[in-house]
């Protein structure tokens, strides 16, 4: 047989390809599989994302721009909750921005009651938890709590309004003064808030409707203002009346 007409061996035709083919080859490869493993989603992930959440039931809201900085309302939240005064213990916070002019001066933060609560989405153990009996408040059950700062971390707010307590190694949260043993009054959704009853200018209030729906969580708490005072016919509106005279018998001795 010619040299020329020799069969190839097999070894020889397995060579023909490069290893920029192979290297070309197994990148498609490798993305095909990558593409599918991104576009599978797993039952308990996608479970997830259709959760609904219940909506609180109450939302506390602020007005910053007639806050006096005063921190009687942080002074006010870490007693009730915690027996003790405590900036970095209170749930609501608010802070003084020196540098700032009227009306960023005064700055205020409180819990959202999130109507997708993260802290209560990714909590591993349920301690974040929506309390049903108590209004759909978003809460942190302290007995379940591992200190894995989970809900701290993926709180959407800056700063996050889940705090962390150095001492008992829990997270904490505004309920709305729903537990708070040290309160000398009943709180929770259908009592008083600790922040609400301490502040002097009256710059915080609870209300019943979703504050996103409604311009926001800052709002005007300011009271109306007074009538002014001035004179005028008797009886006008907002202006006080002209005095009357009684009238007088005639003297008959004049």
């Amino acid at each position: 047989m010619a040299r020329d007409s020799k069969p190839v061996p097999e070894k020889a035709e397995k060579k023909k390809f490069s290893r920029r083919d192979f290297v070309v080859g197994s990148g498609t490869a490798f993305a095909g599989g990558a593409l599918t493993v991104l576009g599978s989603t797993t039952p308990v992930a996608a479970a997830q994302d259709k959760i609904t959440y219940p909506l609180s039931t109450k939302y506390l809201v602020y007005d910053s721009k007639h806050c006096a900085g005063c921190y009687g309302c942080m002074i006010a939240c870490s007693m009730a909750h915690d027996g003790e005064v405590s900036f970095s213990l209170s749930r609501i916070q608010m802070h003084r921005a020196v540098l700032n002019e009227y009306p960023e001066d005064i700055i205020m933060h409180v819990c959202k009651q999130c109507p997708e609560p993260l802290c209560v989405k990714y909590c591993p153990t349920g301690a974040c938890h929506i309390s049903a009996e108590n209004g759909n408040i978003r809460m942190i059950n302290a007995e379940k709590c591992i200190g894995c700062q989970t809900c701290i971390k993926m709180c959407p707010q800056t700063p996050h309004r889940t705090i962390w307590n150095p001492k008992t190694k829990k997270s904490l949260k505004c309920d709305l003064c729903t537990d708070t043993p040290f309160f000398n009054r009943k709180g929770g959704v259908t009592g008083a808030q600790a922040c609400v009853e301490a502040c002097p200018k009256q710059v915080l209030k609870v209300v019943d409707k979703l504050p996103l729906e409604t311009g926001g969580y800052e709002v005007n708490l300011a009271p109306a203002p007074k009538p002014k005072m001035g004179f005028g016919p008797p009886g006008a509106k907002g202006k006080p009346a002209i005095p009357q005279k009684a009238p007088t018998a005639p003297n008959p001795k004049q």
